[in-house]
């Protein structure tokens, strides 16, 4: 069962890397939560439904992915942790690398939680802006 875990689990990051929604619906339970942990304006628990929604929205935030390197992968059970730091470039040219820690739970084959680790101060200070002009615009109909 890790095994396959962490096959799903790397299944889930290649898709967000890719900002592709549908490949990462794939991986997840119904009733998934994330939860990324921290005090940061991208702090906070996420539904399935948002979760998908923002991954889409790296498709402008992120045009050339988040280029992860993988670090270490770790599977015990139902629970996989992935230590991996990326290395991208945003939309507005501005360099985003981060590190992150995203521990993975796993009910029947797929992803009931996800809990995320990174340094939320850098991510409010150079993608939350852009999530927010994002948001607008498309409230705006853009």
């Amino acid at each position: 069962m890790s095994e396959a875990n962490k096959r799903v689990a790397l299944q889930f990051l290649k898709a967000m890397n890719e900002a592709d929604a549908a490949g990462q619906e794939d991986c997840l339970t119904e009733d998934v939560v994330t939860h990324t942990h921290g005090f940061g304006k991208v702090s906070g628990t996420r539904n399935r439904e948002t979760m998908l929604a923002t991954v889409d929205a790296f498709k402008a935030i992120l045009p050339g992915g988040f280029n992860p390197k993988f670090n270490r992968v770790t599977a015990e059970g139902n629970v996989v942790v992935v230590e991996w730091d990326g290395d991208a470039v945003l939309s507005n040219g501005v360099p985003y690398h981060n590190q992150y820690v995203f521990i993975f739970t796993f009910t029947g084959g797929k992803i009931s939680r996800l809990d995320e680790y990174f340094c939320t101060a850098h991510a409010d200070a150079t993608i939350y802006p852009l999530l927010l002009e994002l948001s607008e615009a498309m409230a705006k109909g853009n």
